[in-house]
């Protein structure tokens, strides 16, 4: 590496400006913490030319874009006078995939809100707009709101050629079909009629669709099948099947630059996913690339280009589901070297972690970046030029650009946050009721600002069930929010949490309200027996499924929460999974699982205050499961408060001012509200 160089001011339009270090950190505004990111999406040309991102612009974003040798001067801005951009991405040095959304009400029987979606393509001047693939006129208004709702995806944009790029259509009767579609003309061909129930494919480094995964049920169960295109039949042959009753997951993750060798990431057998090379010809599994003992393997990062000396095929490192989600290990002396002079370059340093496997309960100490790393978004052949973005929990994006062994910072996300007031974030484990280690991210607000405690907290569940937290920067900002009000904030992965290995996966099974719950309350009382929170001044904040879990606290008895907050929850677990369940694949995969206490039935009853808010397009959880809640809760002497938010889907926020009004009343119930006088 060569010299480093800061750039502090690129352009007006990309200055910088620093808040004012006072003698006390200055706490955010909710709009401020509602604002649109003053720079966000930063993505690179593949040969290094250009760059572009989305700029705020008030309640709009547009698209900026540079020349990487002249960013001092002014960006070329693309915007749009109709839909709201909501995305872009370089598919090819001169083309940029532009994603769109707006409101949509489709009138049938009843009226249907929801939001339309749309993907176009453009020049690097937005001059010459086109729909990726021209959609056949809606014949039904069930078809009508199937457009409304998906839009056709680019699956691969195919690096070594030069004008096409691999495009799925998500809609009607075709839905998964695959086009190869011509960036010269739009003209596209297709490549792949999609059978039913086939989940997704995989193309090889070639641009070639050779493998697949297809979702079925059998006299087993139900199951994943992975399979491969034999190049002599062009037929898809299975090769591994999964039931998904035992979650296990095996899956096709990529491909060598050998075509005939594919790498498959699969827990079968075991806890945490692994990762190993495939022979396809022979069907012969070989050695194992990667495992990691507390986190799931995830990824093969492989160089795609196949340009001269560009090490085509190479792989460059691996990915685990670690502390962050998304943590490689780099492997090639290349991106090694790279990857130690921009830890230095960028002032990243290491801290002792402590892991503990919630499978055996065996721990270890590791050297991690906790407070903040850095991601790797883009790079050139040569790696010559490559875009980087530095973030942490309390640290909010900043992006950079590595050139010809200059490192320049392009911009800052919200560059008029003092961070300092967005505490610190740590990755820690408490022991459940019944022995189980519950991993769990907690956030201490900043002794400056709040003292050191014990302090107000606040235990929030994350959504899915099936899903996980990470230890970076949370952009609902509702960490952010909470912690520079003066609340510790506690994420728990409970059971049923995905991401953490098998046991604590499935041992969430028919659990919803129950041990699941427990995990949240041991959180709440881990709380105070550490010192860290006020055993009187405990809420729980849940949004989805955390909203359900914000129901079932208020309805337990014998509680630790002085209130709740419940953001478009499930309150009737048997008619939202009779509602979403409808095949035979996702009723033998996943509604078996749903089973436990169902808030609704005992609302009437709710222990502690609680307030409710809900979207009025959410079409994820119906409003009327707040509705009912909110209804028979309000018969029970509690305070319990109603929000419904106008043009509110499932999130995102539709405009700032929703995204403001969301964190407003979040913010004035915990600060007002709660019973009285706040939390």
């Amino acid at each position: 590496m060569k010299s480093i160089l800061f750039a502090l001011s690129i352009a007006s339009s990309l200055a910088l400006a620093q808040p004012t270090q006072a003698s006390a950190p200055e706490v955010p505004s909710v709009q401020q913490l509602g604002a649109f990111a003053q720079f966000s999406g930063f993505t690179l040309s593949p040969d290094g030319q250009h760059i572009a991102a989305l700029r705020a612009d008030g309640e709009e974003r547009v698209i900026a874009v540079w020349r990487t040798d002249a960013l001092n001067e002014a960006p070329t801005l693309i915007g749009s006078n109709r839909m709201k951009i909501t995305g872009v991405s370089f598919i090819k040095n001169d083309r940029l995939a532009v994603s769109f959304w707006q409101p949509f009400d489709l009138r049938t029987d009843r009226v249907t809100r929801t939001f339309l979606n749309k993907l176009m393509i453009t020049d690097l001047q937005g001059r010459d707009w086109k729909e990726p693939l021209t959609l056949p006129r809606a014949t039904s208004r069930a078809e009508e709101l199937m457009q409304a709702r998906v839009s056709p995806t680019v699956l691969d944009s195919l690096p070594n050629d030069s004008h096409h790029i691999l495009v799925v259509n998500n809609v009607g009767s075709n839905a998964g079909d695959v086009y190869r579609v011509d960036l010269r003309n739009y003209s596209s061909v297709r490549v792949q009629i999609s059978g039913e129930n086939v989940a997704g494919y995989v193309a090889d480094l070639d641009g070639e669709l050779r493998a697949r995964l297809k979702t079925n049920v059998d006299s087993v169960g139900a199951y994943i099948a992975a399979e491969f295109r034999n190049p002599q039949s062009n037929a898809w042959e299975e090769h591994f099947r999964s039931y998904v009753k035992n979650r296990d997951q095996t899956q096709i993750i990529g491909f060598s630059s050998d075509p005939n060798i594919a790498f498959i990431e699969s827990n079968e057998g075991r806890d945490k996913s692994v990762i190993y090379e495939y022979d396809i010809a022979s069907k012969q599994r070989k050695e194992v690339l990667f495992e990691h003992k507390f986190f799931n393997a995830n990824r093969v990062l492989v160089n795609p280009y196949r340009s001269a000396g560009s090490g085509f095929g190479a792989i460059l490192g691996l990915g685990y589901e670690g502390p962050r989600g998304d943590d490689v290990e780099w492997t090639s002396p290349q991106m090694r070297s790279l990857d130690a002079g921009l830890r230095q370059a960028l002032g990243i340093t290491n801290a002792a972690l402590e892991l503990v496997d919630p499978a055996t309960s065996d721990r270890a100490t590791i050297e991690y970046p906790a407070q903040k790393d850095y991601r790797i978004t883009g790079f050139t052949p040569d790696f010559s030029t490559v875009l980087l973005m530095v973030s942490g929990a309390s640290a909010p994006p900043e992006y950079y650009l590595f050139r010809n062994g200059q490192l320049s910072l392009l911009a800052k996300a919200y560059p008029e946050l003092d961070t300092r007031a967005l505490g610190q974030t740590e990755l820690v484990y408490y022991a459940a009721r019944d022995g189980l280690q519950i991993p769990a991210f907690l956030t201490r607000p900043d002794p400056e600002l709040c003292g050191t405690g014990p302090l107000p907290a606040v235990v929030h569940p994350h959504g899915g069930p099936w899903s996980r937290d990470s230890i970076d920067f949370d952009g609902s900002m509702w960490v952010p929010l909470m912690a520079s009000r003066c609340k510790v904030v506690l994420r728990p992965q409970f059971r049923g949490s995905d991401g953490w290995g098998r046991k604590l996966w499935m041992a969430g099974d028919t659990e919803w309200g129950q041990k699941m719950q427990d995990d949240k309350d041991d959180g709440a009382k881990w709380l105070v027996d550490q010192g860290i929170a006020q055993a009187k001044r405990i809420a729980m904040f849940g949004y989805s499924y955390g909203g359900y879990s914000a129901f079932a606290a208020a309805v337990r008895p014998n509680g630790h929460y002085k209130c709740a907050i419940a953001g478009a929850g499930v309150s009737d677990i048997e008619r939202i999974w009779a509602r979403f369940y409808t095949n035979p694949f996702f009723r033998q995969a996943q509604a078996p699982t749903v089973k436990g206490l169902s808030p609704l039935t005992q609302a009437a009853n709710i222990q502690i205050p609680i307030m409710v808010y809900h979207g009025v397009r959410d079409q994820t959880v119906p409003i009327e499961q707040s509705e009912w809640f909110v209804a028979r809760a309000k018969q029970s002497g509690q305070d319990v408060e109603y929000h419904e938010i106008a043009d509110y889907a499932h999130g995102p926020a539709w405009t700032r001012a929703i995204m403001t009004e969301q964190l407003k009343i979040i913010d004035d119930y915990l600060g007002g509200g709660c019973g009285g006088q706040g939390l």
